[in-house]
């Protein structure tokens, strides 16, 4: 069964390429005199409903470069200022993005837009990654024995500080701070607050129905986690982050699921709930253990009615820990559930790997589905997928009925999205 969901899979990853989304681009020197493309081009992405990342990069061994080199320096930043535009603009439609040719010192930063429905945190991170891969390919062919050792770090732009001037300014030198890691300078900040909102549990969790679309009746819940109200960190996008930039993502999502126990204990709610992870997570070797200790606390609560929602798109490979843990997991009754399919190679992998209980068709599929044929064929394909590894199908990001009556027309069970109801309070159905 699985080789022939492989072969599916093989079949359906040119239309990936078709849903993935294309993001904006532009980097700026760490002096960070603002011109006015910039201010304009954030508060643009940020008026449509867009976040923006700041990512910095800086050398780390640039003292150690500017002794090795003496004259040359300037040439050998040159090179670095060169190869760093063609690799944005190899990795990045030029139509998508605003560059601006700034190079400065060790530093160097960019200004990534991001949709938060189709993206996702290890995007980021392996967009950072696999753009410095390339740079450092390049200058070695230019300098063989002189090579840059970067530092790399993000954070989103505060959307609620009224000046974008501002937001901008402080989100630049943050980032930075998260790839200095600096003694004494924003970086600790963060790393104090994160570890402030982990020792005091001060996280709000939200859920979302998950409805019977021929019946409208409520299914399921999924719960959606918030930072501390009216923060910066009240954004999951920032606070996940910054979590997993200071090391701390897996005690904050350990906090989510006994926040998530303690409230399907209080008001007594029967249905499934989904608790979203990443696969950081699940495949770490305490993650078991810690779970099973849990849910001692908490013995009305059946294991039956936990689906644990692997969330972002890591690849699974390398994760030590997550095939066994899988196994062990379901061993115990609880449920799986594959999040974003469609927006990726990985959610699809993932799917090869372990034949989920459930598969998440991702908003981005959704969108528009009822005036897109291609997407609609997308979806009859990933459907078929669902249906040879014997999984659930639940539509997500539903916004109109129009793309609820294309769910409908071609038999998805599940969906969820503002068009059925937006994240609450978990009730009792």
């Amino acid at each position: 069964m699985a080789r022939r969901v492989t072969s599916i899979l093989d079949n359906l990853l040119g239309w990936g390429k078709i849903i993935l989304p294309h993001s904006s681009l532009c980097y700026y020197p760490p002096q960070f005199v603002l011109r006015d493309p910039v201010v304009a081009g954030v508060k643009r992405a940020l008026n449509s409903g867009y976040e923006v990342a700041v990512i910095a990069y800086t050398i780390k061994n640039h003292r150690e470069l500017a002794a090795q080199l003496g004259e040359e320096t300037r040439k050998h930043h040159k090179a670095l200022k060169r190869h760093f535009k063609a690799v944005i603009e190899w990795e990045v439609e030029k139509k998508d993005m605003i560059v601006f040719h700034d190079y400065y010192s060790d530093s160097l930063s960019l200004f990534l837009r991001i949709d938060r429905n189709k993206h996702c945190v290890s995007e980021i991170e392996t967009k950072m990654k696999k753009i410095l891969r390339e740079v450092e390919s390049r200058i070695f062919l230019e300098y063989p024995t002189v090579q840059p050792i970067f530092d790399t770090g993000f954070i989103f732009i505060d959307k609620s500080v009224e000046s974008v001037h501002e937001a901008v300014l402080k989100a630049h030198q943050q980032a930075f701070a998260m790839a200095e890691k600096r003694i004494q300078t924003e970086f600790n900040e963060m790393v104090y607050e994160i570890n402030k909102i982990v020792s005091q549990q001060n996280i709000k969790i939200l859920a979302q129905p998950i409805i019977d679309v021929a019946t409208k009746e409520v299914r399921a819940w999924e719960m959606l986690t918030r930072g501390p109200e009216g923060t910066a960190l009240e954004s999951p996008l920032q606070l996940f982050s910054v979590a997993r930039q200071t090391n701390m993502l897996y005690e904050l999502e350990m906090i989510v699921l006994k926040k998530t126990l303690e409230q399907i204990t209080l008001t007594g709610c029967s249905n499934d709930v989904f608790i979203n992870f990443t696969p950081i997570t699940l495949g770490n070797f305490r993650f078991v253990r810690d779970l099973k200790a849990m849910m001692k606390s908490y013995e009305s609560i059946k294991p039956n009615q936990i689906t644990l929602e692997i969330t972002e798109r890591d690849s699974i490979e390398g994760i030590d820990n997550f095939i066994y843990n899988i196994k062990v997991l379901r061993g115990m009754g609880i449920k799986i559930a594959v999040d974003d399919t469609g927006a990726g190679y990985a959610s699809l992998n993932t799917i090869c790997e372990i034949m989920p209980d459930v598969i998440k068709i991702d908003r981005s599929v959704i969108q528009n589905i009822d005036t897109n044929s291609v997407k609609e064929s997308m979806l009859k394909g990933l459907l078929l997928i669902a249906r040879e590894a014997g999984s659930i199908v639940i539509a997500e990001g539903i916004e109109t009925e129009h793309e609820a009556s294309v769910l409908k027309r071609n038999k998805v069970e599940l969906a969820q999205g503002y068009f059925y109801a937006r994240p609450g309070l978990l009730q009792t159905v």
